[in-house]
C-alpha cells in the first residue's frame, strides 16, 4: 500500500478498496427505497473512500479498511440526507400496516398472515406486497418517533440532543426485551431473512438464492418483518417505547380511524 517514498499510494488503495465499497452499497440497499439508485450509493461511497485515503494516519491505531469503511458508509449516509430518501407518505403507509399489525395480533392472539393485512388494509393482495416493495428501507427506529410534533426535522431537532435518544431508548431493558420476543415470534421465513442479512451479511439477492425466492420477495419479507418489530416496539405494551414515543401516539390517536393513515 506504500510507495517508493514510504506514503500510501492511493491508486492502489482505490483499486483495492473499490468492491468493499460495492458490497456496502449493496447490503445498505435493503435499507433504502426503491427509488435509491445503487449507483448513486456507490458513486458517494468512493467519495468517502478518497476521503479516507487522505485523512487516513498510521498512528491512528486502526486498520485502514476499518477505518475506510466508516468513511465509505458515512458518506453513503449523507448522500440519502441531502437527498430525503424516505418520503413522508411511504412512513404513512408503513404506519397503517403497523396498526393493522397490532389490531390483529390483539384480536387473534398470533402473527397476522399477508392475507389477513390486505384484508384489514382493504387492498388486494398484491397492493399489499407491492406497498412492501415501496417501502423497502423502512427502519426499526427513526428520529421521527422521538420527535415533538409532525412537522419537526428529526435530524435538526435531535442534533445534540442526550433526551429521546433513539439508540439508548433502544439499548433500555425494557425495549431491549421486547425486541427479542418480537424476534422470536416472527414467522420463520421473515426470521431467517432477518437473520441472513443482519447475522450473516447478506444481501438481498443472496438471501433470495439461499431461500429460492425473488430478490422482490426478499424485500418484501424484510419489509414485513420491521413493520411486525415496530408494531410490537411501538404499539405493544412496552414502558420504554411509550416513554420515547408519547407524541407519535398523541398524533396517531387524532386519526378518525382505528389504523392511523
Amino acid at each position: 500500500m506504500y510507495n517508493a517514498s514510504g506514503t500510501l499510494n492511493k491508486d492502489q488503495l482505490v483499486t483495492r478498496f473499490a468492491p468493499l465499497v460495492k458490497r456496502i452499497a449493496y447490503h445498505l440497499m435493503a435499507k433504502l427505497p426503491a427509488s435509491v439508485e445503487v449507483e448513486d450509493l456507490i458513486q458517494n461511497g468512493m467519495m468517502g473512500l478518497l476521503d479516507a485515503i487522505g485523512r487516513f494516519e498510521e498512528g491512528l491505531g486502526a486498520q485502514f479498511e476499518t477505518y475506510a469503511v466508516q468513511r465509505i458508509r458515512g458518506a453513503m449516509l449523507d448522500g440519502l440526507r441531502d437527498n430525503d430518501w424516505l418520503p413522508r407518505s411511504l412512513r404513512r403507509d408503513m404506519r397503517r400496516i403497523e396498526s393493522a399489525i397490532h389490531v390483529l395480533e390483539q384480536r387473534h392472539g398470533r402473527q397476522p398472515s399477508e392475507s389477513e393485512l390486505a384484508e384489514t388494509l382493504g387492498m388486494p393482495l398484491a397492493d399489499y406486497q407491492k406497498m412492501l416493495n415501496d417501502a423497502r428501507g423502512h427502519q426499526l427506529v427513526y428520529f421521527e418517533d422521538f420527535a415533538d410534533s409532525e412537522h419537526d426535522d428529526f435530524f435538526e431537532h435531535n442534533c445534540g440532543r442526550s433526551e429521546a435518544d433513539p439508540l439508548e431508548i433502544l439499548t433500555q431493558k425494557g425495549m431491549r426485551e421486547s425486541l427479542v420476543r418480537a424476534i422470536g415470534d416472527l414467522p420463520e421465513r421473515e426470521k431467517m431473512v432477518m437473520s441472513l442479512y443482519y447475522d450473516d451479511e447478506l444481501n438481498l439477492r443472496e438471501i433470495g438464492e439461499v431461500m429460492g425466492v425473488s430478490e422482490s420477495r426478499i424485500c418484501q419479507l424484510h419489509t414485513q418483518a420491521v413493520a411486525r418489530l415496530r408494531a410490537r416496539v411501538f404499539e405493544g405494551d412496552n414502558p420504554a417505547a411509550k416513554a420515547g414515543g408519547r407524541t407519535r401516539a398523541a398524533r396517531k390517536s387524532k386519526s378518525p380511524s382505528g389504523i392511523a393513515a
